[in-house]
């Protein structure tokens, strides 16, 4: 052991004498003296990279020799951390890429750190992928490789939405006009029902709940409708107690509107809604589209609409934005009547400043509505070059 601490002693001592050349050399002949062992002894000892030592080695049995002059621009070889504007271009690119639940501290990264790196280096910063995965680390970042899930097959253009996505919010909030995301809740019993997860109480004081989850004795459905202003940090849910239909989402957007969102974008000329694309706000839904057309003409607003693809509902800013704090703020409790829900969805506060308001929704809303052909010739709807489908405006029919 001692000799072992008089060897990289010596080592140490030695190295800040020798350009990059001469380095690698004399470690390549240390390695060589020590045997076997011997790299693994300087590479975890000295922190040198294999790739180092391998390259001396190299060198020693081809006979390269150094001219004396720094091999090595100043500022060169491998970078141990990343500075702020590095940090900020990082997550610029990582930012279509992540998910997760940022109740916990850890966020998912679907994007490998090569790619990352990669990416980096064509805007000029030349930082290794090693670097790139201690910087996402000590940011509370963890890649994740693609995974089985529930939600479907992923589309082959899925990525080239998400950065589509990703730039049109960009774009929209430079200009300082809205952006929103919207979905829906699953639905809740309104009743003195249980509800999952736990809270504290006292020691055997649990809430008492019915022992059966049967509507009997309930007040309905509760129908959560959320809209998240991504600038302002600001939710609003629609809360209805029928069905989530075409005309509930809309509706949602339009009391959001009037109620919260033009006090805050009165000189707003256009509206961005990212959004899944099933359910009420589904791509392919005649209603969903008919509606918007409406709300248009009343504001005189540009309604574009850009929709996550199939299979990547989890990665809508509103899912872990808005919803997850909400289902905090009221797990363990039962939701035993509208007037609950409503107050504890309102109550949803974060450290970062995110506020809720919350409104119930009493009208009777029913599936089956029909949009026919000639209705459809009425929407004043544009579709983007890329993927219409999924990405498409709706002007006022005025103009």
């Amino acid at each position: 052991m001692n000799d072992t601490k008089k060897i990289v002693e010596k080592i140490k001592t030695f190295l800040p004498y020798l350009d990059e050349h001469q380095k690698r050399i004399y470690l390549a002949l240390e390695v060589r003296n020590l045997g076997r062992g011997g790299k693994f002894l300087i590479e975890s000892q000295l922190g040198i990279s294999h790739n180092t030592i391998n390259k001396g080695v190299k060198e020693l049995l081809t006979g390269a020799v150094s001219n004396g002059k720094r091999l090595r621009k100043e500022g060169g070889g491998r970078k141990k951390k990343i500075n702020g504007e590095e940090w900020i271009h990082i997550k610029e690119f990582i930012e279509p890429h992540t998910s997760g639940d940022p109740e916990s501290p850890l966020q998912w990264v679907s994007k490998s750190l090569r790619h990352i790196s990669t990416a980096l280096k064509a805007r000029g910063i030349e930082v290794s992928h090693r670097v790139v995965g201690d910087s996402l680390k000590a940011h509370g970042f963890s890649l994740q490789a693609n995974r089985k899930t529930c939600e479907g097959r992923g589309h082959a253009d899925r990525d080239s939405q998400f950065e589509f996505i990703n730039r049109r919010v960009k774009e929209y909030t430079s200009e300082q006009q809205p952006v929103i995301s919207v979905d829906a809740k699953k639905r809740e019993l309104a009743g003195n029902f249980k509800n999952t997860d736990v809270e504290w109480h006292g020691k055997n004081t649990p809430v008492e709940v019915n022992a059966c989850d049967f509507t009997t004795g309930s007040q309905g459905v509760a129908i959560p409708y959320g809209i998240y202003d991504m600038a302002l940090n600001k939710g609003w849910v629609n809360m209805g107690i029928t069905k989530d239909t075409a005309e509930f989402a809309v509706q949602g957007i339009r009391n959001w509107w009037y109620k919260m969102g033009v006090y805050y974008h009165n000189h707003a000329n256009s509206l961005l809604i990212t959004a899944d694309d099933d359910g009420s706000n589904s791509s392919k839904g005649k209603l969903w589209k008919h509606e918007l057309q409406k709300f248009a003409n009343e504001t005189g607003m540009e309604m574009e609409v850009v929709h996550f693809p199939p299979g990547s509902s989890k990665w809508n800013k509103i899912e872990h934005r808005l919803f997850s704090y909400i289902s905090k703020n009221w797990r363990g409790k039962p939701l035993v009547s509208y007037e609950i829900i409503v107050q504890l969805i309102g109550s949803a506060k974060t450290e970062k400043g995110l506020e809720v308001e919350c409104e119930l929704d009493m009208e009777n809303y029913q599936t089956g509505r029909v949009i026919d052909q000639s209705e459809m010739e009425n929407i004043n709807m544009i579709g983007s070059s890329f993927h219409e489908e999924w990405n498409y405006r709706i002007l006022p029919c005025n103009r």
